[in-house]
Formats: structure tokens, C-alpha cells, sequence
């Protein structure tokens, strides 16, 4: 019955109009795979020798296991961002005289082969088999490595329960981040407790069974939680949403502007995936805190600084400035049938991205303790993604043709992406390192700081000229973008 099961799945898969459509997003995503797969292979070969060399006085297996705790809350935040739960359409399927249970453990069991399970056994396995080389004793290092593949299959099934709370997400993100500035202002150090774990499982292979029994325990409750929802009146049954309001009349004061700020504010906040945009653009605030603390970057790599300084201003610009206009894809026609003023339409946009922009500079002030010239980099990163990102944004986005499921999760959905994206990133995130380089290298720091200012500065004073020209290339491909977004995916 499995075997007919995958078969299923992949005629559907190959015979989708998804599969020809995304191509080249799925060319890019394996490269993204084998890069993934050749760097943690290098770690796991490299790693016990890199250690022994910067530290020649540390076991290198005590090193590791010291961070392993930090690593599985890691790893399971990454998962509830990117992993999906494994599906299969199973609607036609419940009319059939097929078991549930055996619909039930294929999707649980697909899950276990998941390229997320995957990408740690290329760091696992090589690691064990140079603990083995260098005359680790082999019953304590494949315990070790035995109780790392179950926690991997245990992060896996934990993810499926919580993956669906917020709640559970910014506790997990708390967590890691709380620990961590514990060990960085030397208050407490998780990574001695994650060490004492770890080192019980290598000196006692038999701990292993520890993860042994909460995998199972995570199965069995993901099989009961699958097994309460799969049913045929659960699976047809409409959903009804209640909808909340809010005062926006503080929004009139733009005149004709208004009608637009509010049904962007309603769409941002009304929906799953624009939601998660806006919350995670707060997030992206401390995005400097790893290069900034780093001395490495000022002297030897500044670029990566002012790469830093865009992203900490710029995370609603560019997650959210990249899909415009396809978060309306669903009422774009609409929208478009009524007599309204394009340029108006757009100038809302933008100035809903530079009030964010705003609102970010402000709470990034606190970047200051890092001195001057940091705060600087991130004054010029803002005035530059105002007056230049938000630009060059909005005019991608007339060329922008993929529709957007609002109430899809916003983590891990490539929906609505293609090459256009990529392209993009180019000239939004490339553009100010090269003025950068170009004015700091024979001028000095400060010069280069100026440059990014100037021509963000410069998209201010002309914006008129520039959102004139862009509302002509969005009227010029109005039906083109209408009929496109009318294509079912």
C-alpha cells in the first residue's frame, strides 16, 4: 500500500503545472541542497581537526558536545520556519476502503526521510568515523552517533505538534536567544550542562535509549493528533474566520492615500503570511548583533558590515516590497475594475515600507553602543532603503506575475517566488557594498558612509519623477498581471 501511495504522489508531483512552472526555483533549491550537504560534510570531516588545532589543550568531542543543546534548539527553529508537514492528497482517498492508520503512518513515515533529517547525518556520521580513526572507543561513538540520528527524528516529529502555536516558536527563539546572552555576559553557561549530557551518552552508549523511548512517544502522539483530524467532514467543512476591526481613522490625515494605507494595514494584519512579514521585520533589528560583535568584519571585511546595516532597517522593505503587487493576486482584478488613482496605490505602499523603515531606525538606536560609526552604517542603510530600495522594489515589482495564498504560513513558503527575486537582490543589496568600495577605498570610511546616504537621499528628492514612471509601467501591464494572477497555480 506505500509503494502505491509514493506512486501516487509522484505522478501528481510530476504531472502538476507547479513542477514545469517552478523549474528553475527548484534548480536553484538543489543547488542550495548540495551546497548544504558539501558544507556540513566538511565540518563533520574537518571540525575534530580545526578543533585540535585552534585548541590543542580541549577534547574535541567534549568541544562539540558542548554546543549540541544550542543546536537542536537551533535546528528546531529552523524546522518550524522552513519544514513542512508531509502531505498527500488524502481527500479522494477517505471514500476509499483504505485504513486510516495506513494513511496516517505513510505521511508520518515520509516525514522520517525529510531532507531537514537528512543535511545532519552528513555532520554525524563522518564526525563519528574520524572519533573512530582517532582511537575513541567505537561502542561509546556509535551510541553517541545512535542517540544523534533519534534526536534529529525526535526534533522532526516535535516540530509537526508545535509547528502550528506562534506561542511555541517565540518560546523556542526566547530560549535560545536568553541562553545565549546568559554565556555572553557570563551569568550562566548552558554549554557545561549540554557537555555533561552529551559525554554521559558516549561514556554509556546505553542512555541512547533515552531518545529511543521520546521518539516513540512523539510518534504515537502525532499519530493520535493525525487520527482526531481525519475525517471527511473535518475535511470538507468550511472554516469560519471572525473578523477583527480596528480604528483606523488616524490614517484620513493622508487625504486620498487613505483608503489604500488602511486596506494595506488590514491585509497585512488580517493575514497569515503578511503577518509573520511584519512580526519577523522586528526581528531582523538584530540582525548587526552578528557582525557588529565581531572584530573581524571591521578590519578585514566592512562590506559585510554595510550588508548588516541594510538588513537591520530593511526587513519588512525587502520581504515585503518583493511581492508587491501579488499579495492583492487573490482580488487583483477587482481591484483594478475600480477608478482609482495608480499613482496613489503605489505611493501608499511606499510610504507604508518607509514608516516601517522609520519605526526599525528607531529601535535599532541602541546599535550606538557599538560605537559611532556603526549607528552611521545604519543611518545610511535607512535612508538608502528609503529612497532607494522602496523604489527599485515597487518598479520589480510590474514584472511580478505569481499568485500568493495570504493564509499559507509565512515560514518556508516559496509560493509566489521565482527568479525575478533573485535577480532583484543584486541591485538592492549589492549596489550599496560596490558605492561603498568605491568611495571608501581611495576617500576613507566616512566617504563610502556618504555615498550610500547621497543616493538615498537623491531617490528622495526625486520620487515623484521615478513613482510617475512606475505607475505608467504598472498601467502598461495591468492586463498582463490580471491575467496572470487569474492562472490557477
Amino acid at each position: 500500500m506505500f509503494i502505491r501511495f509514493f506512486k501516487l504522489e509522484w505522478k501528481q508531483y510530476f504531472r502538476s503545472s507547479y513542477w514545469q512552472k517552478g523549474l528553475a526555483l527548484k534548480i536553484i533549491m538543489g543547488f542550495f541542497a548540495l551546497y548544504m550537504m558539501v558544507s556540513f560534510l566538511a565540518l563533520g570531516v574537518g571540525s575534530f581537526f580545526i578543533i585540535r588545532k585552534t585548541m590543542p589543550d580541549a577534547d574535541p568531542l567534549q568541544v562539540v558536545n558542548s554546543y549540541l543543546l544550542f543546536a537542536i534548539i537551533g535546528d528546531l527553529i529552523f524546522r518550524y520556519m522552513m519544514q513542512k508537514m508531509p502531505v498527500m492528497n488524502i481527500k479522494p482517498l477517505l471514500i476509499l476502503p483504505i485504513k486510516k492508520n495506513k494513511l496516517i503512518h505513510y505521511v508520518l513515515g515520509k516525514s522520517a526521510f525529510s531532507a531537514f533529517n537528512f543535511f545532519p547525518l552528513f555532520f554525524y556520521i563522518p564526525f563519528t568515523i574520524v572519533l573512530i580513526g582517532q582511537d575513541y572507543a567505537v561502542n561509546g561513538a556509535l551510541g553517541w552517533l545512535f542517540s544523534m540520528l533519534l534526536l534529529v527524528q525526535c526534533g522532526n516529529f516535535l516540530n509537526f505538534i508545535i509547528n502550528k502555536s506562534n506561542i511555541a516558536f517565540w518560546t523556542l527563539a526566547t530560549i535560545l536567544a536568553g541562553t545565549a546572552a546568559l554565556k555572553y555576559f557570563e551569568i550562566y553557561d548552558l554549554s557545561g550542562l549540554s557537555q555533561t549530557i552529551f559525554n554521559g551518552v558516549f561514556a554509556n552508549p546505553v542512555y541512547a535509549a533515552i531518545p529511543l523511548v521520546l521518539l516513540i512517544v512523539l510518534y504515537v502522539v502525532n499519530y493520535k493528533m493525525l487520527g482526531q483530524q481525519l475525517y471527511l467532514d473535518d475535511a470538507v467543512k468550511e472554516k469560519v474566520k471572525t473578523a477583527n476591526t480596528a480604528d483606523l481613522s488616524w490614517a484620513n490625515r493622508f487625504g486620498e492615500m487613505a483608503p489604500f494605507i488602511k486596506n494595506e494595514i488590514r491585509l497585512i494584519w488580517r493575514n497569515k503570511r503578511t503577518k509573520t512579514v511584519f512580526l519577523m521585520s522586528f526581528l531582523f533589528v538584530l540582525y548587526g548583533l552578528i557582525f557588529f560583535t565581531n572584530p573581524v568584519y571591521e578590519e578585514k571585511m566592512p562590506g559585510f558590515l554595510i550588508f548588516a546595516s541594510l538588513f537591520v532597517t530593511g526587513g519588512f522593505v525587502l520581504n515585503y516590497g518583493q511581492f508587491i503587487p501579488a499579495w492583492e493576486s487573490a482580488y487583483y482584478k477587482m481591484l483594478m475594475s475600480q477608478n482609482i488613482s495608480y499613482r496613489k496605490y503605489l505611493e501608499s505602499k511606499w510610504f507604508l515600507m518607509s514608516i516601517m523603515t522609520t519605526i526599525l531606525f528607531v529601535l535599532a538606536t541602541p546599535y550606538i553602543y557599538f560605537g559611532l560609526d556603526k549607528y552611521l552604517m545604519i543611518a545610511a542603510g535607512a535612508l538608502f532603503n528609503v529612497g532607494f530600495n522602496t523604489l527599485v522594489l515597487l518598479y520589480a515589482g510590474s514584472f511580478n506575475r505569481k499568485q500568493i495564498d495570504l493564509n499559507a504560513s509565512g515560514f518556508g513558503n516559496t509560493q509566489g517566488t521565482s527568479a525575478k527575486q533573485f535577480i532583484i537582490i543584486l541591485p538592492v543589496m549589492g549596489f550599496p557594498v560596490l558605492l561603498f568600495y568605491a568611495f571608501s577605498i581611495p576617500f576613507g570610511f566616512n566617504a563610502g558612509l556618504i555615498g550610500i546616504a547621497v543616493v538615498g537621499a537623491l531617490g528622495l528628492v526625486t520620487k515623484n519623477y521615478f513613482m510617475n514612471k512606475i505607475a505608467k509601467k504598472y498601467i502598461k501591464d495591468k492586463y498582463a498581471a490580471i491575467h496572470a494572477f487569474n492562472q490557477k497555480a
